[in-house]
């Protein structure tokens, strides 16, 4: 990423980004009281946001929702269109933010292909319409109101979702929120609240559930996905081809931990090379933390390898997603050559076609763009100074799980890495580094530890402690087999 490109990114917002945000902080505001019990600057609140739909698509519903809502009549129906309506608002918000970095970066972006509608279906009995019960008795009741008997209440809800393979990405979402909640009881003694995160998960939870919403399984499938569940309107698509790796951005929460591997594909014989991502889970306890979350994705060895090992992935007909996920199969993949991530960087990310972003997936904080930055010094607090332009590096989200720290990155020379949009600000999120250890120039990544840690500090450490993972896996199977 070079300081002009730098400098045209962080030239100013996007015109109307403030007074945007400024309608959602409204919104999230009446949450946190609840919606049952509106004053006369949250009703307000909720009729300029529907005011500022009144010449779209959304504007009838909006206005309909926000006056039922604000007279006392809270319905099932009306909440979803208010979260449609706040989800449309952040989408906008996110377009805007992501057309001014692709213009940075001179990146030419794919289209979305609007598959058809899914039919509809009443699911008033079944576990979906049971969330969606739960997710409205949130908002009526408000974050301030949430007690440990609201939350419990969730309990069976997430329990019988998560029997079902097609739902289990919901239920997931839920179970997270279902546990800050739970982590924060009782919540009107706290005080600061994440108010948009906690509007953010309730929002996509009431889409996600929503009759005849889209469920892909987020989990790994025992079997390629159903063309229903692939993106775009011609049914699956599948890619061939070299994926190359550039890192892995590692999500962890105490309940789910995700590996999300960013890449380029080069297409077999030949074509357009793409940005990819490649997203595996699995379910987790707050035990189970560090390099040991590593274990619980044994599923995909050859994933696996080919972050530790930093070799490139020989991919054949593998499912993928109009939004550039591949649906991963373990199967599908072998192991090619060596292929170092920041020449990779440097050869490819140059006239690479980026993917479309889905409908429900265009909010601020979900841009996640790999760049390369080099030939910058860092800042005493931590910033990249690339002379003409300071580009403010997120630390905090290094993982806990791989060999790449703070400190590595202060000392490093060159950085692959995610540009975020967070707090009104762009940032950059380290996936790889190249710095000096002993006045000998290293690669740090993310991804080093994928197939166990390589130190013999964090070797011994885990020795000491134990195989969370084994221990808990052995006890389970002693209860199975009672």
């Amino acid at each position: 990423m070079l300081p002009v490109q730098l400098t045209r990114l962080l030239d100013g917002d996007p015109a109307g980004l403030g007074e945007a945000l400024e309608l959602v902080t409204g919104l999230d505001e009446a949450l946190v009281h609840g919606l049952a019990r509106l004053a006369e600057e949250r009703a307000a609140a909720l009729t300029a946001l529907a005011d500022a739909f009144a010449l779209t698509p959304l504007g009838e519903g909006l206005a309909e929702a926000t006056a039922k809502i604000t007279a006392g009549s809270i319905t099932e129906e009306s909440l979803t269109t208010l979260a449609g309506g706040r989800a449309a608002l952040l989408g906008a918000v996110h377009d805007a933010l992501l057309t001014d970095l692709d213009a940075a970066l001179g990146r030419e972006r794919d289209t979305w292909q609007e598959a058809a509608p899914a039919a509809g279906a009443d699911d008033t009995g079944n576990p979906l319409g049971a969330a969606r019960s739960w997710l409205c008795e949130l908002a009526i009741t408000g974050w301030r109101g949430v007690d440990h008997g609201l939350v419990s209440a969730a309990d069976q809800v997430i329990e019988a979702l998560l029997t079902v393979p097609g739902h289990r990405r919901p239920a997931v979402l839920l179970d997270g929120l279902a546990a800050e909640l739970r982590a924060s009881c009782p919540v009107g003694t706290m005080e600061r609240l994440p108010v948009r995160r906690w509007a953010d998960l309730w929002t996509r939870a009431l889409l996600l559930t929503g009759a005849g919403a889209r469920q892909p399984e987020p989990f790994e499938p025992s079997e390629p996905s159903e063309p229903s569940e692939l993106s775009g309107p011609s049914g699956p698509s599948k890619l061939s081809g070299r994926l190359l790796i550039l890192g892995v951005d590692v999500h962890e929460h105490s309940t789910a931990v995700q590996a999300q591997v960013h890449g380029v594909l080069e297409p077999a014989g030949g074509g357009r090379v793409r940005l990819v991502r490649v997203s595996v889970a699995a379910a987790k306890v707050d035990t189970i933390a560090g390099p040991a979350v590593w274990k619980l994705l044994h599923r995909h060895p050859r994933l696996l390898g080919a972050l530790a090992e930093r070799r490139g992935l020989d991919i054949t007909d593998m499912p993928v997603l109009a939004g550039g996920d591949l649906v991963w199969d373990d199967s599908r993949a072998r192991a090619g050559e060596p292929a170092d991530p920041f020449a990779v960087a440097r050869l490819r990310l140059a006239g690479v076609l980026a993917p479309a972003v889905p409908p429900l997936d265009r909010h601020p904080v979900r841009i996640a763009e790999p760049v390369l930055v080099e030939g910058y010094k860092v800042t005493a607090d931590g910033s990249f100074d690339l002379g003409d332009v300071v580009l403010t590096v997120d630390a905090g989200l290094l993982p806990a799980c791989g060999p790449l720290t703070p400190k590595l990155v202060a000392g490093s020379s060159a950085c692959v890495g995610l540009v975020r949009w967070d707090d009104g600000r762009w940032l950059l999120q380290p996936l790889a580094v190249q710095t000096k250890v002993k006045r000998e120039t290293l690669d740090v990544h993310t991804g080093d530890w994928a197939l166990g840690p390589t130190d013999p500090k964090v070797v011994k450490a885990e020795a000491r402690t134990g195989d969370a993972v084994t221990i808990l896996r052995e006890r389970a199977g002693r209860l199975l087999r009672r």
